[in-house]
């Protein structure tokens, strides 16, 4: 077994079983952060302009229409201070679309309410059959896979664009960030969601109902179909503006009523669960230390701050005994069933069939392009 080792930089260890140092003790997340995203991410006049832009073509696109783009809402930070500035500052008209997949916080149902109101929007909601929705998750489960979660981020992924394409609007304002997701989670930890071949095997072999209206896409129907032959572009417009995570969630509070999460995707009362409690207690992995050593890198937290929170769990021994009754009711299953899923054998992606090939080949021909910058995952 190898020795235990943290980065002298940020928060990351050898739980990500891929890391590797330097002589200086700082990890390859770091280096590939300063290296290759840092000097080409810019917020300064060059990204105003590109980002001036896709503003100018999307108001162009939307002359006479109702909508000049869409912009998916879960009610997170990202996403509500993402709408303001599209409303506010940008002077667009984003249809806002909300995918219900059955796990919705009270706070995000609220966050969500306090900014259409106050923005004077429509919202668009899709809901998901909830019994598909269950047995897909149930699936995952039973896989034994750490990223139980695919069910139901496939689900949002998959209905924006499905809906993009039909309704023939180009242009996706996306929420996803440099400033506080440039550390990515190991592929270990959270793999690809849109691995079509593993999603199907994780079907057929463990997933005991038909999904006839579950939503999917593949990864070369979103990346290149998509993009390239139907022209839906997605816009990420806080990757191009001083972003800073706290204090767009206090402008948020003082102007909309907004209330705050307890962590990053914490939204989502199944994603509380699942990186809260599931990952770390099954797999040793805890998603706080990529968020942690984001904020570090971007300057927005320091790593005594999060070397203090990572000595505490994510939830109380008293959330995680509500939380853990509230899923295994939820996926009306009792709670010994649940917690056999916890004891089973341990999987991997690498122990099913997956398209890993397929996507590293996508993540060197977009490096080679330009296109995409970080090489870590």
């Amino acid at each position: 077994m190898s020795q235990y080792q943290v980065c002298a930089k940020c928060v990351m260890d050898t739980s990500d079983k891929n890391i590797t140092f330097n002589s200086e003790g700082v990890c390859d997340h770091c280096l590939d952060f300063f290296e290759n995203v840092l000097p080409n991410w810019h917020t300064d006049a060059k990204g105003k302009q590109q980002l001036s832009g896709d503003i100018a073509a999307m108001k162009s696109f939307g002359k006479d229409k109702d909508f000049d783009c869409i912009l998916g809402m879960s009610g997170g930070a990202d996403s509500s201070y993402l709408l303001h500035l599209a409303v506010k500052e940008f002077g667009l008209k984003p249809l806002v679309f909300h995918v219900d997949g059955g796990w919705n916080s009270d706070i995000a149902v609220s966050n969500i309410k306090v900014m259409i109101e106050k923005l004077n929007l429509e919202l668009f909601t899709e809901v998901i059959n909830w019994e598909e929705m269950k047995a897909f998750q149930l699936g995952y489960f039973k896989s034994g896979l750490p990223n139980i979660d695919i069910a139901q981020d496939h689900a949002f992924v998959a209905t924006l664009y499905n809906f993009a394409d039909k309704y023939n609007i180009k242009y996706i304002l996306n929420g996803t960030n440099i400033s506080t997701e440039c550390v990515r989670n190991p592929l270990d930890w959270l793999y690809y969601g849109t691995d079509m071949a593993q999603i199907n095997y994780v079907k057929k072999n463990f997933v005991d109902r038909p999904l006839p209206t579950y939503p999917f896409s593949s990864v070369l129907r979103h990346k290149v179909y998509l993009r390239y032959i139907r022209r839906i572009k997605v816009v990420k417009p806080l990757n191009h503006v001083p972003y800073k995570k706290e204090r767009a969630m206090e402008f948020l509070q003082s102007e909309y009523g907004w209330r705050p999460y307890p962590q990053k995707h914490f939204e989502s009362r199944f994603t509380k669960f699942y990186e809260g409690y599931w990952l770390p207690k099954r797999f040793g992995f805890d998603t706080r230390k990529v968020q942690y050593s984001s904020l570090i890198l971007t300057e927005q937290m320091t790593r005594d701050e999060a070397l203090g929170k990572l000595r505490y769990s994510a939830l109380s021994e008293e959330d995680i005994r509500k939380d853990f009754q509230f899923i295994a009711k939820k996926l009306e299953i009792d709670e010994a069933q649940l917690k056999s899923y916890l004891d089973m054998p341990i999987r991997s992606h690498r122990d099913y069939p997956n398209q890993q090939w397929l996507f590293d080949l996508g993540a060197k021909i977009m490096k080679n392009l330009g296109l995409e910058r970080s090489i870590k995952r």
